[in-house]
């Protein structure tokens, strides 16, 4: 799972936790910020310190959202990506009906 993050403070932990809550756990999630003004890194560090499965990645120049995404694709390991904007958040069975979809 790839989130851009742009100042999203406001939504980005509603974002984070509906990723974490989904009923398929094995999920890699990589926050890109890019270069954000509020407290979003803040934010995006407090996850990383608690779960092992995220990796805060901070952009040393706006690359926009697309710019974002690529670097999260550069960093990602898993078979399966997906992008989901930091304002957003996901159905606890989205990444398990992908995969379900995936395997038909």
């Amino acid at each position: 799972m790839i989130i851009p993050v742009y100042n999203a403070e406001k939504f980005l932990k509603r974002c984070i936790d509906s990723v974490l809550n989904q009923s398929y756990s094995n999920i890699e999630i990589i926050l890109v910020d890019d270069c954000s003004t509020d407290s979003s890194k803040i934010i995006m560090d407090y996850y990383t310190k608690h779960f092992k499965n995220i990796v805060a990645i901070h952009n040393e120049k706006r690359l926009y959202p697309g710019g974002a995404r690529n670097v999260g694709l550069d960093a990602a390991n898993g078979n399966f990506i997906y992008f989901l904007d930091s304002d957003d958040f996901d159905n606890i069975e989205t990444a398990r009906m992908i995969l379900k979809k995936r395997n038909q």
